[in-house]
C-alpha cells in the first residue's frame, strides 16, 4: 500500500515559480512510476509529467508539450518524494495538481492505470 500526500500548492503571479511535492509512505515506493497531473475546473484531467524506472538505477522524466522547457520533474528516492518544479507559470497552468503512482516502474499519460493517487494541491496563477 503506498499513500500520497501533495504539498506546495498555493497562489503565485504569473512569471513566478512553485515546487510541488508528492511524498510517498512505503518501503517499495522507489519501485513504482509516478506521475503528476492536474485538473482545472469544466475540464478533463490532464498528464503534465511523470518518472519512470529504465534498466539499472537510471529514471526517465517525461514532460507534456504544454510544460515543456517550463516544468521539470525529479525524484529523490532517499526521501521517498518526487518533486514537479514549475517556472515561468501562467494562467492556463492554474489547477490542482495530484501525484499517482503506478506498480511496474511505468508513468503512462493515462490516469485510469494508476494504482495510486493523493488528494491533490491546489496551484492559483494570477495575472
Amino acid at each position: 500500500q503506498v499513500q500520497l500526500v501533495e504539498s506546495g500548492g498555493g497562489l503565485v503571479q504569473a512569471g513566478g515559480s512553485l515546487r510541488l511535492s508528492c511524498a510517498a509512505s512505503g518501503p517499495v515506493f522507489s519501485t513504482y512510476g509516478v506521475g503528476w497531473f492536474r485538473q482545472a475546473p469544466g475540464k478533463v484531467r490532464e498528464f503534465v509529467a511523470g518518472v519512470r524506472w529504465g534498466s539499472g538505477p537510471s529514471y526517465y522524466a517525461d514532460v507534456t508539450d504544454a510544460v515543456k522547457g517550463r516544468f521539470n520533474i525529479y525524484r529523490d528516492n532517499a526521501e521517498n518524494t518526487v518533486y514537479l518544479q514549475m517556472n515561468n507559470l501562467n494562467l492556463q497552468d492554474s489547477a490542482d495538481y495530484s501525484c499517482a503512482a503506478k506498480g511496474g516502474g511505468r508513468s503512462p499519460p493515462d490516469p485510469a492505470e494508476y494504482d495510486y493517487w493523493g488528494r491533490g494541491t491546489q496551484v492559483t496563477v494570477s495575472s
